[in-house]
């Protein structure tokens, strides 16, 4: 291939991890081919199909919200047309890191909410669990249908520039964006037909099936043909598409809070044709939301009631309520420690080496380290609330001392890794912009991973943050069925 003609005639892997390129600047075996058709491409034309698929973007209102003030305000995801790719091996590896992960973490709610049998052996401090924004004591004695709690995660992993995966943090509540997976797919197949004629690359269109047979899988005992409904908040929430998107694939009816009602210690959808037992409700909705007798009595949102039939085993619920103590990003720090405990085998994925400040010789590390380490809050989602050191100012590491000084158990500390990149179309050329990877697991009968999942691209020059609400944006994944793909 000769990379000083086409689109890539200027690419440079610079010092970090190429997806693409290795660091003499030659092709990666697995992707050789791509890049050789990407190349024979007329950059008009490459740029017609980035424009082309924008459009396509816009056309299915496929979109979510920022905060600009006090005001929501909805933006086109952010797409770059140039796909990511993973070779089969790899990705059978990072598969069955993750299914290890999951197990472990079930394993840790189930533990949790009942005997605390890690706590009472002191492999994870009690007061660490215990004080978190998203233990629910009010979950303790449940036991969800199955023994299944995480029935849908997204993990996200980065790519140092040793080449080697991490795990960045587990997200076990409602994690969003796979509807741009299953969109971006379907923009690409568009852009690169022959690729997907002539190539093996691992479908990703079957998740709103395997999403619908796991939630019917947790249905009560005594539904051989579950109901099954989608909760959203409504049409304000940041990711309202996604709900709207995922109910219409699987053949579900979206409902909001308001639509739902307890009665004779069910659940029951209000219908044109009088009332429908709901038994299973994938709900896209916060813990403290769900039930204003229970958590949050102001709620708006949630169904009252609901919690009582969801402790007799009448109604289900995924994900179940409390797994958010599992995403903090303290509790991350204990998920290999989880493995060995739980599983008895050692973790496949290693995690970010963390510094919990917690724990004062951490802390009194930290504040002395300030610009060298990214600074996480225990809770804060989106990108949102993070120092990143190497980037910050004087006055905000000040201010984030006096942050950390005063809620030590609530903030984390990791070094800052050099996150691997992918060629990214920015006008008329390819720069590098950096990357993470969001896969998607299902945990029913048994433990699906969908293959490749969100790859989020930071589309700032220099950038970290691949958070859509901090100006991120996304690729489609190709995962290879085999070796190579010509």
């Amino acid at each position: 291939m000769n990379k000083d003609s086409g689109i890539l005639n200027s690419y440079k892997s610079r010092d970090f991890f190429d997806e693409f390129f290795d660091k003499d600047e030659k092709p990666r075996k697995e992707v050789r081919p791509f890049i050789e058709r990407l190349q024979e491409l007329p950059i008009q034309e490459l740029m017609n199909r980035q424009r082309a698929a924008e459009a396509a973007f816009l056309n299915s209102g496929i979109t979510f919200t920022v905060q600009d003030g006090k005001k929501g305000i909805d933006r086109i995801f952010p797409f770059d047309i140039i796909p990511r790719i993973i070779e089969r091996r790899e990705w059978a590896f990072l598969e069955r890191g993750l299914k290890q992960r999951i197990r472990a973490l079930n394993e840790f709610l189930r533990d949790i909410y009942d005997s605390q049998k890690i706590l009472k052996d002191r492999i994870i401090p009690r007061e660490i669990v215990l004080s978190g924004k998203h233990f629910l004591k009010e979950c303790v004695g449940l036991y969800p249908p199955q023994g299944i709690w995480c029935h849908v995660t997204g993990t996200d992993l980065v790519r140092h520039k040793d080449g080697t995966y991490y795990v960045l943090e587990d997200n076990l509540r409602c994690p969003s964006g796979v509807s741009y997976v299953l969109e971006n797919r379907t923009v690409v197949k568009k852009a690169f037909p022959v690729f997907f004629r002539n190539y093996a690359i691992e479908p990703v269109e079957n998740y709103p099936e395997e999403l619908v047979t796991t939630l019917r899988y947790i249905a009560p005992n005594s539904c051989p043909n579950p109901t099954v409904v989608v909760l959203t908040p409504g049409i304000y929430n940041s990711a309202y598409f996604e709900h709207s998107f995922l109910a219409q694939r699987m053949g579900v009816q979206l409902v909001e809070g308001r639509d739902l009602t307890v009665q004779d210690g069910f659940v029951y959808m209000k219908t044109t044709r009088g009332l429908q037992r709901v038994d299973v409700i994938y709900r896209r909705i916060d813990d403290i939301y769900l039930d204003p007798r229970v958590f949050n009595k102001d709620s708006m949102l949630g169904v009252p009631g609901l919690m009582e039939v969801y402790r007799s085993g009448r109604v289900s619920l995924a994900n179940a309520p409390g797994t958010g103590i599992a995403d903090d990003k303290v509790i991350y720090k204990f998920v290999p420690e989880m493995i060995r405990y739980y599983l008895s085998e050692e973790p496949l994925l290693a995690n970010v080496p963390t510094y919990l400040c917690y724990y004062e010789k951490e802390m009194e590390y930290v504040l002395q380290n300030l610009q060298k380490l990214v600074i996480k809050p225990a809770n804060e989602a989106g990108g949102y609330g993070m120092l990143i050191g190497p980037a910050s100012t004087a006055a905000e590491r000040k201010k984030f001392a006096a942050l950390i000084r005063k809620t030590p158990r609530n903030y984390l500390a990791q070094p800052t890794l050099s996150l691997s990149r992918v060629p990214t179309l920015i006008g008329r050329h390819c720069e590098g912009r950096h990357v993470d990877l969001r896969p998607y697991i299902l945990y029913g009968r048994e433990i699906y991973v969908m293959p490749g999942g969100l790859t989020r691209v930071a589309l700032k020059r220099g950038s970290l943050v691949v958070n859509s609400s901090q100006g991120g944006g996304s690729k489609d994944t190709w995962i290879l069925r085999r070796e190579g793909i010509s």
